[in-house]
């Protein structure tokens, strides 16, 4: 989703980055959704969907229902809807729509899904509220996001660091909140969901993509930290070479933030 407060790039260089993350992520979220519980005729709605790789997973599980994925960012639709046609599926669609506007009058979803949507909203409760009043009776709103700060590695990396103080420093100065995850549960509460629940997880590693989510979201939010004086080009790149490196090592260790999954039921 690309708006004036999304530090990340979007377009076909966001995509790019955004399959990496979903490769790393879906473990975690196909279990929250195996938790939460999503029935195979299931209406679900992914706001936020970018790429739509969360969206085509969805549309691939459910057997008689359907999918609709939105997002801000028009080049990162295309590349979802030329990947559904690829792909054979048509119980899915894609559309530009902004989370803060209304929904369609009398459209209702079984499941409402957000991740990583709700930390770069500058009102994340008018946003959830929105989400909420797009739920059929009994539906559930579905959120994951993070606590950014929360990171971890081994050895320590002052490069790592940097990125997570920058990263956390730049979507401040947007006015969002890079730690959104513990809120969650009550801002759920607050809208008048009930059966609610949450979890946590942090997908970690040692080998593999995992290691290189720091220093590709680093490249993709360089222009919000030079943009919020953070650091010069030459100390970006320089931050850049670093993560890359240090993702290379065999003994190093990197976690991404923790991600707190939270979910809860529109009353019938």
């Amino acid at each position: 989703m690309t708006t004036p407060t999304y530090v990340i790039r979007g377009g076909l260089e966001g995509r790019e980055r955004l399959r990496v993350l979903a490769r790393v992520m879906w473990p975690t979220t196909s279990e929250l959704f195996a938790r939460v519980g999503i029935d195979a005729a299931a209406r679900c709605l992914d706001v936020g969907c970018g790429g739509g790789d969360v969206t085509l997973a969805l549309a691939r599980q459910l057997l008689a229902g359907s999918v609709v994925g939105t997002d801000l960012d028009e080049t990162k639709l295309e590349l979802a809807r030329a990947d559904a046609l690829d792909a054979g599926l048509s119980n899915v669609q894609f559309r530009l729509e902004n989370v803060m506007d209304p929904g369609a009058p009398g459209e209702e979803f079984d499941v409402v899904y957000a991740r990583f949507l709700l930390t770069h909203l500058p009102d994340p409760t008018e946003a959830l509220s929105n989400l909420c009043a797009r739920l059929a009776p009994g539906g559930a709103l579905v959120v994951e996001d993070i606590d950014f700060t929360g990171h971890f590695c081994d050895p320590y990396s002052a490069a790592f660091w940097r990125y997570v103080d920058w990263y956390t420093e730049s979507v401040q100065a947007r006015g969002c909140d890079p730690n959104i995850g513990p809120r969650l549960p009550g801002l759920l509460r607050a809208t008048g969901l009930t059966a609610l629940g949450m979890h946590v997880v942090q997908p970690a590693g040692f080998a593999g993509e995992m290691k290189l989510i720091a220093p590709i979201t680093l490249e993709a939010i360089a222009d919000a930290v030079l943009a919020a004086e953070l650091a010069t080009g030459d100390e970006l790149a320089a931050t850049v070479d670093e993560l890359y490196a240090f993702a290379s090592l065999d003994t190093s260790v990197v976690s991404l933030p923790r991600i707190v999954q939270a979910w809860g039921r529109r009353p019938r």
